[in-house]
């Protein structure tokens, strides 16, 4: 992970200063705070408009005390970036997907395992409901307090040299992958070769080669700009892994519990906003791609779902972990 000199400074402020927190927490409440949020995505995107929302409802339920400025488009870093900021309290809220979390909390990892959600519906059931709830307790001893998630659609491949409709055709192609483990034994399983790389190089990769594709829901596709260079996109859906929205623990422990539960509602009643704004992009996005020269191709999802056991097996390997998944399909 690489952090800028002028977030790593921030970085260190916040750590240097722990004694003076709770000074600082009791003047920022008379005087009023601005927290700050922030997301790899442009600014419209859903989860941008849905992070917005929520600091327009707590501005207006603190009658102005608390402010939340949105840093969009990468402007404090990538995902790993701005988790970590997160973690330490420079940021006070991150939007990311639940890939750069697996390595702290497991169960993370299991709502992106592929082919485990049988539809979007089953997937908003499961993260809104009791299950969600447990994960979202399991962040708490890493500095987060998981406010509410996200959709981010389902993951497909887009690819320059070829159409992978099966998964033949995806062997031996360079994927470019988020950085977690569980998706390069992932890509391993179906026949490519992995390759981890932040967000915000994966154009210039697929342009000059580095990378034969990536997978990604259709809205990314679009707003990226990546289906200029990767015109295959393949609809495997592969996973339908959903996106945590979480508030930095230490920021969340200075405020009062009045507050606190202002958050916590807002952030809720953010979700069915981001959600309603994220169909219309699927459909805008779809429709923009195919203007500007992409080839929407049909997979066989079964012959891919077919490959998916190694990876169930090599993460999915203690009790607890078992459980969950059989809770999700059940469910």
């Amino acid at each position: 992970m690489t952090i800028t000199a002028s977030r790593r400074a921030l970085l260190g402020a916040a750590l240097a200063t722990p004694l003076a927190a709770p000074f600082l927490a009791n003047r920022a409440a008379a005087a009023g705070i601005t927290l700050r949020a922030a997301d790899i995505h442009p600014d419209g995107y859903p989860t941008i408009e849905g992070v917005k929302l929520m600091g327009r409802l707590v501005e207006e339920r603190t009658e102005g005390r608390i402010k939340i400025q949105m840093f969009h488009s990468r402007q404090l870093g990538e995902e790993k970036d701005t988790l970590e900021q997160t973690r330490f309290g420079v940021i006070d809220f991150t939007r990311v997907n639940t890939a750069p979390l697996n390595n702290l909390v497991p169960a993370t990892l299991v709502v992106g395992l592929p082919f485990l959600f049988r539809d979007t519906a089953h997937m908003q059931a499961v993260m809104d409901g009791p299950i969600g709830e447990d994960i979202g307790k399991d962040t708490a001893s890493h500095g987060l307090v998981t406010l509410a998630y996200y959709d981010s659609g389902a993951r497909c491949f887009y690819t320059r040299p070829r159409a992978v409709a099966e998964p033949e055709a995806l062997k031996g192609l360079k994927v470019r992958v988020q950085q977690s483990d569980m998706w390069v034994a992932l890509m391993r399983a179906f026949g490519a070769n992995a390759t981890p790389l932040p967000f915000g190089e994966v154009y210039s990769a697929i342009q000059t080669g580095v990378v034969d594709g990536a997978e990604n829901n259709v809205p990314t596709y679009y707003t990226s700009r990546h289906f200029e260079v990767a015109k295959y996109y393949t609809k495997t859906e592969h996973s339908l892994s959903p996106e945590i929205l979480a508030m930095s623990k230490r920021s969340y422990d200075k405020l009062a519990k009045p507050d606190q539960e202002i958050i916590r509602q807002a952030a809720k009643e953010s979700v069915p906003h981001m959600r309603k704004l994220w169909v219309a992009m699927e459909e805008e996005a779809l429709a923009k791609v195919v203007a500007g020269g992409a080839q929407i191709v049909e997979a066989d999802k079964a012959a891919y779902a077919r490959l998916v056991q190694p990876v169930y097996d090599q993460f999915v390997k203690d009790a607890k972990l078992k459980a969950l998944v059989e809770r999700i399909r059940a469910a």
